[in-house]
């Protein structure tokens, strides 16, 4: 590892980054106009001191989905100042991007570059320990300011946050948000809040518990509040919640009231669990705070598959009373899909889209069951010698990656499109115009969606009007040279501490 003091006058350059992915053509997804940005670029970024004693910290934010040009790429060059790159948010998909961009600066005179995310998290990342890059086993606020440290004393340690996943209280920063030149790459100015992080439940497919934990922890309403009006003064128009369950939130109802009091008046939208069906006054609230949609994971109409995946907390028969009370209180309900289970079947599918339909749900998204490494449904399926796909950059919701008992990955593919053409019908967007707050904004998605599953892409991959600049073979030299190898095996997965078994 190289030793390098970062002089009182040069200052550290931190680069805070979010990787985008190889698609299937080998290119990396960027897009002139993104869908949503990305929640932990402004938060690591607001974490990060102007200065820590005598040494001033300059800070860069970058998310590539957005970026339609390479001169980002300038900034993990040899200069004057020392450099770190912290390559943030790394799922599984994205983890070659990131050992790619970790070479590619080191192989350019960048000081240090870590990676951190859901990847390194949970997945066993030892055998590229030790080659220059460091990486982040745990929630940031447990470990960057060590980080920060380290670089400025000029030696990064392998790994950082081993012993624990995660911290008992979060120490959240007041955010602020991306400059409005910034805010332009998305198709809303739009910015992403955390007022809690947890998951109750234990669904064996998802990596939420794995990444933050079963205990819900959150961060003062106070911090939360500041955020939003720091935001609404900066050019914010919308808010997401990325909370995975609002209406488990204690301090939901607190909050929604201060915003209601404070006169805040950013559009919002939250996640809840399919128990909001019974929450009707949180709805209603919700609606008087300013939400305009809410997500949740329906997943499935089977009772049995539900069990299956360990998702007992649904009950298919009240899924109709979620989208009647959204309409009540005009918010918008996304329901999300997960299509391919074991124990789907071409028919069952479309059994499933069929009373989809009948439900009619504002928005509707889908996605092809994928083991995530990490979660518990991935570690069966390696056991199991079910996983048939090598290349992580295909682990990402929208590509089979294992061997279905009775779908060929042609069919899945094919049904996959199939949902979001038949959903988004011409009798659909008609009755969502009937009710929406935003109704061009639901012209716009509608057509959008089917133009894309006609194209057979996915229409949740991140943006739109795609732009190819550089592909995995710009870079596979360097992550050959630097790690070793051509692709990162299927890791296994991390094992939780004594320590991490309180939040588990």
């Amino acid at each position: 590892m190289r030793s390098l003091k970062v002089h009182t006058m040069a200052g550290l350059r931190v680069v805070v980054l979010k990787p985008g992915k190889y698609g299937r053509d080998g290119d990396v997804e960027r897009f002139r106009r993104g869908f949503m940005p990305n929640s932990t670029i402004p938060y690591i970024a607001s974490m990060t001191p102007r200065s820590i004693g005598t040494v001033p910290i300059d800070v860069h934010s970058v998310d590539e989905y957005v970026q339609t040009d390479l001169r980002y790429l300038d900034l993990l060059k040899e200069g004057s100042t020392p450099t770190l790159l912290a390559l943030v948010g790394v799922q599984s998909h994205q983890f070659h991007r990131a050992l790619d961009l970790a070479a590619f600066a080191l192989q350019h005179g960048t000081a240090h570059c870590v990676i951190g995310g859901p990847h390194p998290m949970t997945c066993d990342t030892s055998m590229h320990q030790g080659r220059g890059v460091s990486f982040a086993l745990s929630e940031a606020e447990t470990t960057w300011t060590t980080i920060l440290r380290d670089a400025i004393d000029g030696k990064l340690q392998p790994a950082y946050g081993a012993n624990a996943r995660w911290q008992s209280e979060i120490q959240a920063p007041v955010l602020t948000p991306p400059s409005r030149a910034d805010l332009r790459r998305y198709f809303f100015p739009m910015l992403g809040i955390y007022p809690a992080r947890g998951c109750p439940f234990t669904c064996n497919f998802c990596s939420v518990i794995k990444i933050a934990g079963r205990r819900i922890r959150s961060q003062s309403v106070d911090t939360t509040m500041a955020t939003l009006r720091r935001a609404r003064e900066g050019g914010v128009r919308m808010v997401m919640f990325t909370s995975d369950n609002f209406n488990k939130y204690p301090e939901a109802t607190e909050l929604l009231g201060a915003m209601i009091a404070g006169n805040i008046r950013i559009p919002f939208f939250v996640q809840c669990d399919t128990q909001i069906a019974r929450q009707e006054s949180l709805i209603e609230l919700l609606s008087r705070a300013g939400c305009f949609e809410m997500f949740v994971g329906v997943e499935s109409f089977s009772r049995s598959t539900l069990l299956a995946a360990r998702k007992s907390q649904n009950h298919p028969q009240l899924y109709g009373d979620i989208v009647k009370l959204c309409r009540r209180y005009r918010i918008n309900s996304h329901f999300s899909n997960i299509i391919g289970f074991p124990e789907d079947t071409s028919e069952s599918i479309h059994d499933h889209l069929n009373t989809l339909i009948e439900l009619d749900p504002d928005t509707a998204s889908f996605y092809t069951l994928t083991p995530i490494p990490g979660t518990d449904q991935y570690d069966d399926f390696l056991q199991r010698g079910l996983i048939s796909e090598s290349n992580l950059d295909r682990f990402d919701g929208t590509c089979p990656t294992w061997r279905h008992p009775a779908l060929r990955h042609d069919e899945l593919n094919r049904l996959l499109f199939n949902c979001y053409e038949r959903f988004y019908s011409a009798g659909h967007l008609l009755r969502t115009l009937g009710h929406s707050r935003f109704p061009l904004q639901e012209i716009g998605k509608h057509a959008f969606f089917r133009f894309e599953a006609h194209n057979q892409t996915h229409p949740m991959s991140g943006g739109v009007r795609r732009v190819r600049l550089d592909g995995v073979n710009d870079y596979a030299h360097l992550r050959r040279y630097r790690f070793g190898v051509d692709l990162a095996p299927l890791p296994r997965s991390l094992q939780l501490t004594s320590k991490d078994l309180q939040f588990a």
